[in-house]
């Protein structure tokens, strides 16, 4: 099989990201597990042209079986996420200009400032920093992401993990939108938070 459909998707979540402004042309990548391995982006791709043909597949040990196409340096790293969490099938890293600006001010984005925020994240975990493409990033944020599905990568940018491509990509949008509101609170004198009562509530609808 050649999984055109499911690189597709891949493709455009990318794509998605980039439209939305989460991530710059250069930056970012998209997995999907899939039966035969791992679909991933490809390295040195603009991302906001970004097809089918720019992603490529992976057997779970990281052998590359399409050809010569050059996947992400990160590759490691959603390897080594997947090997820790059998329980996702999609994983979104990107470059969002204000949740990235609270990963490298160790700031903690608030998740209980609105329901969706809290039902969509929970909370989010932080990785230290470690040299992009390296065994040690990919160590760390995987450690990480055994505690959130969320994580903030110091002085890199942002991992959102899922059970579909959607909710990895979801996961991205509702983290940004988090950091924003935590921002812009925080600027007008504080914020109004949810009570430990009204977030059990939240966490009870999705039980």
């Amino acid at each position: 099989m050649n999984f055109e459909k499911e690189k597709s998707e891949v493709a455009a979540t990318m794509k998605r990201l980039y439209d939305r402004g989460l991530t710059t042309a250069s930056g970012g990548n998209v997995s999907m597990r899939i039966k035969d391995g791992i679909l991933i982006t490809a390295s040195q791709t603009d991302k906001g042209l970004i097809d089918a043909s720019q992603v490529g597949l992976i057997d779970q040990d990281g052998k590359v079986m399409s050809g010569d196409l050059k996947l992400s340096m990160e590759t490691g790293m959603h390897l080594a996420i997947y090997a820790k969490r059998p329980d996702i099938n999609a994983i979104v890293h990107a470059h969002p200009v204000f949740a990235t600006s609270f990963a490298i001010s160790g700031k903690i984005i608030k998740t209980n400032l609105a329901g969706e925020s809290r039902a969509v994240l929970g909370e989010p975990a932080f990785a230290e920093y470690a040299l992009m493409g390296t065994q040690h990033l990919a160590d760390l944020v995987a450690g990480a992401s055994l505690k959130s599905n969320a994580v903030l990568m110091r002085n890199h940018g942002v991992i959102t993990l899922g059970s579909s491509l959607f909710q990895a990509y979801d996961r991205m949008e509702v983290l940004e939108a988090s950091a924003k509101m935590t921002f812009i609170t925080e600027f007008l004198g504080g914020s109004h938070d949810l009570t430990v009562e009204q977030l059990k509530e939240i966490d009870n609808l999705f039980i």
